[in-house]
């Protein structure tokens, strides 16, 4: 895995997690390693476990030049869409940090213009460039985290463990308990079979 795109001191890789969910926001990372950052078990978040992301995550915390998180709600889901709310949500990560920005790397195939920051989206970017990867694994512990709090409140949903994507029990107790304040009403909650009395 490379570790940057260019030569650029401040180079910044993105990537959000949460976009495919029924519930919850989505959230963006924003990272810049550094010449001086090395780590060989950084990779996709999809492809590592729960304690790995978790200990990766203190570990580009504590190495990373700079890193930031952003995070747009379900409500501003819905009003903008779930696309341009995780490019809103990159621009909010991006928006704190505190140093010059040279070029941004972005994972998948669009993202939306930060003020005049050039940028390249790149497919599958999170297995290729290791700020990308690490941008991948703040992301999903972020939000991961904000998902298990929420659980407590309403724990009949399971998003300790499914996280607010859309799994079969996730439906059925969408089914039998409604729509919460958490869950994105612009999404077909249900499918056709099982209607939903809002």
């Amino acid at each position: 895995m490379e570790k940057v795109l260019t030569n650029f001191e401040y180079e910044i890789g993105c990537d959000e997690a949460g976009r495919g969910c029924l519930s919850g926001p989505v959230v963006a990372a924003a990272v810049i390693l550094g010449k001086e950052f090395e780590n060989d078990i950084i990779n996709d978040s999809k492809q590592l476990s729960e304690n790995k992301r978790n200990s990766l995550r203190i570990f580009i915390e504590e190495n990373a030049l700079f890193w930031a998180v952003g995070i747009v709600s379900p409500e501003e889901i819905d009003e903008i869409n779930i696309l341009n709310a995780s490019f809103l949500a990159m621009h909010r990560a991006i928006d704190q940090l505190n140093c010059p920005k040279d070029m941004i790397i972005v994972d998948g195939n669009r993202f939306n213009k930060y003020n005049d920051v050039p940028h390249e989206c790149i497919i599958k970017g999170d297995s290729k460039y290791m700020n990308i990867a690490a941008a991948s694994i703040l992301a999903k512990t972020y939000r991961d985290e904000y998902m298990e709090k929420i659980h407590n409140e309403f724990p009949m949903y399971n998003w300790k463990k499914n996280k607010g994507y859309p799994t079969k029990a996730h439906r059925l107790a969408i089914k039998e308990h409604g729509a919460t304040p958490y869950h994105r009403m612009s999404f077909k909650l249900l499918p056709d079979q099982l209607s939903l009395d809002l």
